[in-house]
């Protein structure tokens, strides 16, 4: 199990956004946010190998940042702080995806290697439970009807944060040249599943 400075040691454009915001409190929250990390993952030691690459990356520290954050600056700024600095990184990526779509047969490449991605990371032993459907050339469909940013989100007690999650996919994938995206629902919005459509574009 990683410990909670490896973890933050990689988390560095979520403290840039708080030293640009709160530069007074920066320090103060991050060491904070270290003890609370370290808290949450003694908590939930026994999350499997396959839920960790989602739990120890993305759910536990975001949460621990977001939480040490609303008892100096309130809910909403601290929301704000974490919404900005998601969606500046996954903007990024998408400008680095969107880069790759531009190589000869890239395209099809990146829609076919969603099948075995997606049963990789996020299937069953990641915590997911999805509805898989027939394959079709050049596009690729599911749904997800169990998310563990769901699952962790709402026990530390933020479930608000899973939005973000959902809306960074949006970026990452929803801009890439001769690509179309669709999603029309999530469970971080409210939803019942989490739709996902990735094709190539016609």
């Amino acid at each position: 199990m990683k410990t909670a400075e490896n973890i933050l040691k990689k988390k560095k454009w979520i403290k840039d956004e708080i030293n640009y915001r709160r530069p007074e409190i920066s320090d103060k929250v991050w060491r904070e946010a270290h003890i609370l990390l370290n808290e949450i993952l003694n908590k939930y030691s026994d999350v499997t190998n396959g839920e960790r690459m989602h739990t120890d990356e993305y759910i536990f520290p975001s949460a621990a940042i977001y939480l040490t954050l609303k008892k100096y600056i309130g809910s909403r700024e601290a929301y704000d702080i974490i919404e900005t600095s998601a969606a500046k990184k996954s903007t990024e990526t998408g400008k680095s995806i969107a880069k790759l779509m531009r190589i000869p047969g890239m395209k099809s490449l990146f829609v076919k290697i969603w099948d075995p991605l997606t049963k990789k990371m996020f299937g069953e032993s990641s915590g997911f439970k999805n509805t898989y459907y027939p394959k079709q050339k050049g596009s690729y469909r599911m749904d997800i009807i169990q998310c563990p940013y769901n699952k962790y989100l709402t026990l530390l007690g933020c479930p608000e944060l899973n939005k973000i999650f959902c809306e960074n996919d949006e970026r990452c994938y929803g801009n890439l040249p001769g690509i179309e995206f669709k999603r029309t629902t999530t469970i971080g919005k409210g939803g019942s599943v989490c739709d996902f459509y990735i094709g190539i574009k016609k």
